[in-house]
This record gives structure tokens, C-alpha cells and sequence, in this order.
């Protein structure tokens, strides 16, 4: 009679299941992930960033127009080769431009070749690409060291 007595009191049923997750196990996974991740960085060296370089083209050409671009914005445009002219300064894109166009009038077959600083800045150099394949010069190019 007692044991019919203690099944009645807990309403007829079995053991209850526990309907929650087991987190300990996941915990595990995740510091261990944790250290994985906190030791992988400090195998690499942040202070080294690795360039790519360009190399020389197997032969330049032997006449060009050659616009230099300074990091502090000075700008210079000149003739190389055969009909070699100074360098001259522009005070701004626009004077620089109007140079250009009528450096590719006298010699329309030369290629211009945009040397720039590392320090330059990006924009000033694609807008000088931008300008000159506007004029319709054909062969427009970077110089490199």
C-alpha cells in the first residue's frame, strides 16, 4: 500500500526528462577557440606590411612626356628623349593640363608617363590618367623605379 500511496502522489508518472541544454561542453569549445585566437596574432608581425613592387618593363620608350607629381602637390611636365625639353612646374592640374595638351599637339605619338611619390596622393594621380585619356592619348602609363 505504500508504494501505490507515493505513485499516487506523484500522479502516476515515471521520472520527468529534463527538457534543457548542456552548455559545459560548448564553453569548453569556446575558450579554447579563445586562446587559439588570442595566440595566432602575436605569431605574426603587424608592423610589416609587404608591397607589392613593380618591375622595369624590358625596354622603356626612348621618347616620352614625363609628368612628375611631388607628395606636397608641386607638379612638373616635360619631354624625354630626342626632343628633350626642360621640366616645367605647373601651380596647379589645370595649368598642368593645359600644358599636356599642347605637349601631345607638337608630338601627338609620344606616351606620357606619370611618375609620382609614394607619398602622393592616389586621386591626383588617376585624375591625371583621367585627363589624358580624355585628350585622346592612347598610351598613358606609370613610371616606375
Amino acid at each position: 500500500m505504500a508504494s501505490s500511496f507515493s505513485s499516487s502522489m506523484r500522479g502516476g508518472r515515471g521520472r520527468k526528462f529534463k527538457s534543457e541544454i548542456n552548455v559545459v561542453p560548448y564553453i569548453d569549445v569556446m575558450l579554447v577557440l579563445l586562446i587559439i585566437f588570442m595566440v595566432m596574432p602575436s605569431a605574426n608581425d603587424p608592423s610589416v606590411v609587404d608591397l607589392p613592387s613593380a618591375e622595369r618593363s624590358t625596354k622603356p620608350p626612348s621618347d616620352y612626356v614625363q609628368v612628375v607629381i611631388k607628395p606636397n602637390g608641386a607638379l612638373s611636365i616635360g619631354v624625354k628623349g630626342k626632343g628633350e625639353e626642360a621640366p616645367e612646374t605647373a601651380p596647379n592640374r589645370d595649368a598642368l593640363v593645359k600644358k599636356l595638351r599642347a605637349i601631345h599637339n607638337d608630338h601627338p605619338d609620344y606616351p606620357v608617363l606619370i611618375a609620382g611619390d609614394k607619398e602622393s596622393k592616389y586621386d591626383d594621380v588617376i585624375q591625371l590618367i583621367s585627363e589624358a585619356k580624355k585628350m585622346g592619348i592612347n598610351r598613358v602609363g606609370l613610371s616606375t623605379k
